[in-house]
């Protein structure tokens, strides 16, 4: 018999409590950003001033891209996943009084799980519990993206009632389309 229990993970805001855990997903090689590894430089930024990096790390009021651009960063809401041990993050970003995005962003939710607690359902049970902030944030539905060769993503967002809403050419991996979804957020 398959045991269907869904895990027992909180969304924790980030704070200095959490920030050795952090510190070592990010010493095992986990970056909590999807498109590029930045487990490195976030691992030396934070052993340097740990109380400004975890500043930096969701007050800046820019961001920077891929490609070096820095561009404003957008109202969030931020959460770090946890078991009772870390394991990853997820966010909310979004413009107030609009479904639309810039093009700086692929969605609304963006999420990672540290590889030593994937295909836990641990990504399903968190985007489950960030959907409601959405709704009270005014929003009906969200739009998330995954990679197009990202399965275990796209299992997710189809769990927690994702419909196409097209794809777009993938910024960093030529040859490949980020995926878009629309996902209801719950009545409240």
């Amino acid at each position: 018999m398959t045991d269907l229990t869904l895990p027992s993970i909180t969304l924790v805001r980030p704070s200095l409590e959490w920030l050795s855990a952090y510190e070592d997903a990010l010493a095992r090689g986990w970056s909590p950003n999807t498109d590029q590894d930045v487990s490195r430089e976030q691992l030396r930024q934070l052993r340097r001033d740990p109380v400004r990096f975890l500043h930096n790390l969701y007050n800046s009021p820019t961001v920077r891209l891929p490609d070096g651009r820095d561009v404003p960063r957008l109202p969030a809401h931020d959460f770090w996943i946890s078991d009772g041990d870390f394991c990853g993050r997820i966010g909310f970003r979004f413009q107030r009084g609009t479904e639309d995005l810039p093009r700086t962003a692929y969605g609304h939710i963006g999420y990672t799980i540290v590889p030593w607690k994937q295909r836990r359902g641990y990504a399903t049970e968190a985007l489950r519990r960030i959907l409601p902030l959405a709704r009270a944030e005014g929003f009906s539905r969200v739009l998330i993206t995954c990679d197009d060769d990202n399965e275990g993503s796209r299992k997710v967002i189809l769990a927690n009632g994702g419909t196409p809403a097209g794809m777009t050419p993938h910024d960093r991996r030529p040859g490949h389309w980020k995926l878009g979804f629309w996902v209801p957020t719950p009545e409240l």
